[in-house]
C-alpha cells in the first residue's frame, strides 16, 4: 500500500491511498478519474510512501490529512527539494 502525494507545484496538495502507486498516478496524470485531482489539476507525484497493509496506509493518510499545509511541504521538501515529478522514477 502506498501513501502518495500528487500535486500541482505551489498549490493543490492532495494525499491518497493505494495499492498499485504507478497505475493510480497514471489516472491522475491522464485525468481518468472524475474528483478532485481532475477537478483542481493535480497530476505531479512528489512524495509517497509504501506501508506493509492498507490498515497503517489508511492511518497514516488520516494522520498527513490532519496536518498544517506548511508540514506537508516541509515533508515533501526534505525528500524531494526540487519536487520533481516520482512517478517518471518508478516507470
Amino acid at each position: 500500500m502506498s501513501i502518495y502525494w500528487p500535486v500541482k507545484r505551489n498549490g493543490t496538495l492532495y494525499t491518497g491511498v493505494t495499492g498499485d502507486l504507478i497505475k493510480r498516478v497514471y489516472q491522475h496524470k491522464k485525468d481518468l478519474i472524475p474528483g478532485f485531482t481532475n477537478k483542481y489539476g493535480v497530476h505531479k507525484l512528489v512524495y509517497f510512501e509504501q506501508h506493509g497493509d492498507i490498515i497503517n496506509a489508511i492511518i497514516r493518510e488520516k494522520q498527513i490529512k490532519k496536518w498544517r499545509r506548511d508540514w506537508k511541504i516541509n515533508l515533501i521538501e526534505r525528500n524531494n527539494p526540487e519536487w520533481r515529478d516520482l512517478y517518471y522514477e518508478l516507470v
